[in-house]
């Protein structure tokens, strides 16, 4: 049997450079040689895990089928991959430092005095080297988050560099840096990256490939620039990574410089494997050769930052809808709109009328709430195509009993405790979750099965009987009003049966009118599209 070996890509100069996306697309390149790959994402919070972060500072949680609450690039390694990860697949310094604590405290290490170093890194290691294990993998990307020179990751560098001195032949560096082009100068500079090869130098590192990010591509003078005061070992090791139209096209760019071959080579990888990305191709084909334009809004709360919309707040819908709109031949343009704007200009509702369909994402807390409510109302009086997602399925049932039911205090009691008509109430678990403060890894999370009505769109569409999907949420639909909506035509057609709680309603007499207590973008892929999004662009276009 082979053993795994080991790819870290590492970031320079500067954050957001597209360490994640090399990394996935780095793994999609040996995938598509016939390996089984796996990936890491490695945060240096002390945050245990992302589940407590505000998605206006760091974007999307992603959750994984067991459950874990992680960073946005494992989404991107799920999609790139067509793979299941796991909580093993994703580390952060918080999750480190409480393991070897635990372990300290239950007499693990027998008595000897527990160090940062060489204990910190050789925990490490050792989750490395468990999820390899897992995953049976081939290949691993492991993403060490953060930029070089940050105090944060220095021991996840360590640990990558004791691991490369105990086998040499299984271990490859990556650096991912930038390099600007100052509009007074015009010239793309090296410069940072120059810096930065020599700040992973100063922690033992000497990185085997340089990725240079740049707006444009890389040309033969600043090549030959880095990759003589880099030290690289060929100027071929320096790979060139122009902003490109969509993320999509990286591993065809990067496999343009014959990436995978080289990076086989110093791990010493036959490549006797058939190079098979016809299945890739295909959907490269289909996302180029969109022509239907689609509008679609999305109504939420977590776009805002100072004067930038943060898209990476919903980055799994987003790129679900695209998914969806290529197979279908579509393009999909998407608009934010901020739920507080329906609240402060109630004529501004009469916009959602230019969109061919409305998406409500998931959310937490107290504001913009009303405003998502008008918008909902608007999507089922106009037949405006409508997908809810988690709160967004919540609050569809909230608009229901208020509108149709005459319920008009009804309301979730995440909002207002105090409601008598509690649509969205919480289960006596999780109550004592909040009363107690007990919020990081709390939630009603991960895959849970899903049993459906035969008759309903939704089963047509996945074409299945019984489905499992991925939730992240504290809050449910009250059973005592089940009854009541499904005869006024909110249709449940979606049912947990071990625990009894609703999952998807249905709008009788509605062109698409469906809300979701999971999230089924967390399980779309670019070669498989999900059906309920495949569905709501399908409606849309016609």
């Amino acid at each position: 049997m082979q053993k795994t070996k080991f790819i870290f890509v590492i970031g320079g100069v500067l954050s957001g450079v597209g360490k994640g996306v090399t990394a996935a697309s780095i793994g999609r390149i040996f995938k598509n040689y016939g390996f089984n790959v796996s990936a890491i994402k490695i945060d240096p919070y002390i945050n245990v895990d992302a589940g407590t972060m505000n998605p206006v500072e760091h974007g999307e949680v992603f959750v994984t089928e067991d459950g874990d609450e992680t960073d946005q690039d494992l989404g991107n390694y799920e999609r790139f991959l067509d793979t299941n990860l796991f909580s093993t697949n994703y580390m952060t310094t918080g999750r480190v430092y409480l393991s070897v604590i635990e372990k300290e405290r239950n007499m693990a290490y027998k008595g000897r005095c527990v160090q940062v170093v060489p204990h910190i890194p050789m925990e490490i290691i050792a989750r490395i080297k468990t999820a390899a294990e897992k995953t049976k993998a081939d290949v691993m990307v492991v993403e060490i988050g953060g930029t070089v020179g940050e105090y944060e990751n220095i021991l996840f560098l360590d640990a990558a560099r004791m691991m490369k001195l105990d086998n040499p032949d299984d271990v490859v560096f990556v650096l991912v840096s930038y390099l600007p082009i100052p509009s007074h100068l015009g010239e793309m500079k090296t410069k940072p990256t120059q810096h930065a090869a020599r700040t992973l130098n100063n922690c033992g590192i000497q990185p085997d490939f340089i990725v240079a990010r740049g707006q444009f591509e890389l040309d033969q003078p600043r090549r030959e620039k880095l990759a003589f005061f880099c030290w690289m070992q060929s100027k071929e090791d320096v790979i060139s990574a122009p902003d490109v139209e969509s993320i999509y096209d990286i591993p065809a760019v990067l496999e343009k410089q014959k990436f995978g071959h080289l990076l086989a080579k110093r791990l010493k990888i036959k490549l006797n494997k058939r190079n098979n990305s016809a299945e890739w191709d295909k959907f490269i084909i289909k996302m180029k050769s969109a022509k239907k334009k689609i509008k679609i809004a999305v109504a939420g709360k977590y776009f805002a930052t100072g004067n930038y919309t943060l898209s990476d707040s919903y980055i799994s819908v987003i790129q679900a809808v695209k998914h969806a709109a290529w197979s279908l031949g579509a393009e999909a343009e998407m608009t934010w709109i901020d739920s507080d704007d329906f609240e402060k200009d109630s004529k501004k509702i009469q916009e959602l009328a230019n969109f061919d369909a409305l998406i409500v994402p998931g959310g937490f807390g107290t504001r913009g709430i009303e405003g998502i409510i008008s918008a909902i109302r608007f999507a089922r009086e106009n037949n405006l195509p409508y997908l809810g997602l988690c709160y967004g399925m919540q609050l569809a049932t909230v608009e229901f009993a208020r509108n149709v039911l005459g319920l008009k205090d009804a309301h979730t009691i995440e909002v207002n405790t105090k409601t008598k008509n509690p649509i969205i109430h919480i289960n006596q678990l999780q109550a004592q979750n909040v009363s107690k403060n007990r919020y990081g890894g709390t939630m009603r999370l991960g895959a849970y099965d899903c049993a459906l009505d035969e008759n309903s769109k939704t089963a047509k569409l996945y074409n299945m009987k019984k489905i499992s999907e991925r939730h992240r949420h504290r809050y449910e639909f009250n059973n005592a009003y089940r009854e009541m909506i499904d005869k006024a035509g909110l249709k449940v057609v979606g049912i947990n049966k071990e625990k009894d709680l609703v999952e998807i309603v249905e709008l009788k007499n509605h062109p698409f009118f469906v809300g979701t207590q999971f999230h089924p973008e967390l399980k779309s892929r670019p070669t498989h599209p999900h059906p309920l999004f495949v569905g709501l662009i399908k409606t849309a276009l016609k």
